[in-house]
């Protein structure tokens, strides 16, 4: 696979070659139920005002940088967009200065490959880019990181994508507080929970659905199911429960160093390479939001990266079990 660390501060011409790029694929997704499917421009619109008001004028930036086009801009909205699964695991260590990690389980010709480094609205953000505008995991300049992973229920709603409201997380909080009160009222079109932590060591997990109210948790575990397990094949299949039952022992049975916790997500159970069935683990990302430090690990390899000293390219990255 191929990874790309890109930098821009404002939208430019960097993010609208990435938009002119990925855009043909995402357009096929997007429509794969029919253009009739999706949200209209002025119902997009206005939901993300109603919802997201902050981030408003960053969305029509990003759409004329995208071209101006109906679809595009429906796409970059987040609204009500096609259905998708992931399994992921994450945690908090919870040493001297607390880490983030996670397991992103996807599909790989279904991803970005991207890191991003922006200063869109005066506000630095590091993150792992989904559609170019949202993000599945990433931390801002405030010393706030955030990740998700799928929340185990096949219930579709009336709601955002989840990696357009972490990006909205980061754009406009600097607490793991804030965050909470964000994840609470913003909805969700699928369930997913959301782990984030901040510079201060405070950390909370909100278990967003479409059909009922968030439940905002002091758990520093997320995997594939929220209170109960719900979809019971798909528990199994991605062995939400036993991965969770394993980081839990981790951090209090065991107490791993920091470094022993972060292997522990490059094998077995967290590590996944269930490819042909569009779950493998794509990459780890552990962030150190005290530190504005993150960094992209792959199974002999890893890639830092700092608000100070940010490295764009590319790099050719190998994946176990990955085509």
């Amino acid at each position: 696979m191929f990874w790309r660390a890109i930098s821009e501060d404002q939208p430019g011409p960097k993010w609208a070659g990435l938009f002119a790029e990925y855009w043909p694929d995402y357009q096929k997704w997007w429509l794969k139920e029919g253009n009739a499917a999706r949200p209209s421009y002025l119902e997009c619109r206005r939901a993300l005002k109603e919802h997201m008001p902050e981030i408003v004028p960053l969305y029509e930036d990003l759409c004329e940088m995208a071209g101006g086009g109906d679809q595009a801009a429906r796409f970059l909205s987040f609204y009500c967009p096609p259905p998708y699964l992931s399994g992921c695991s994450q945690a908090i260590w919870h040493g001297k200065e607390p880490v983030m990690v996670r397991n992103y389980d996807y599909n790989p010709n279904a991803f970005d490959s991207l890191t991003l480094r922006t200063a869109w609205q005066g506000r630095q953000v590091i993150g792992t880019s989904d559609g170019l505008f949202g993000l599945v995991d990433g931390m801002n300049d405030a010393g706030l990181a955030i990740s998700l992973t799928f929340g185990g229920r096949r219930i579709v709603g009336v709601g955002f994508g989840v990696p357009l409201i972490l990006r909205y997380v980061l754009q406009t909080c600097s607490t793991a507080e804030e965050a909470g009160k964000v994840l609470e009222r913003v909805p969700t079109h699928m369930s997913y929970n959301v782990t984030v932590l901040d510079k201060k060591r405070n950390y909370l997990t909100a278990m967003m659905a479409p059909d009922r109210p968030t439940i905002v948790t002091r758990a520093s575990v997320a995997t594939n199911h929220q209170e109960n397990v719900e979809w019971l094949s798909h528990a199994r299949f991605t062995a939400t429960v036993e991965r969770e039952r394993y980081l839990l022992q981790r951090l209090t049975l065991h107490r791993d160093p920091q470094e022993k916790f972060i292997n522990a997500f490059l094998r077995p159970p967290l590590y996944s390479t269930a490819f042909k069935a569009g779950f493998g683990t794509l990459y780890t990302a552990i962030y150190r939001p005290k530190k504005g430090e993150m960094e992209v690990r792959w199974p002999g390899t890893a890639w830092p990266q700092t608000f100070d000293a940010f490295q764009e390219g590319g790099r050719k990255v190998q994946i176990p079990g990955a085509a």
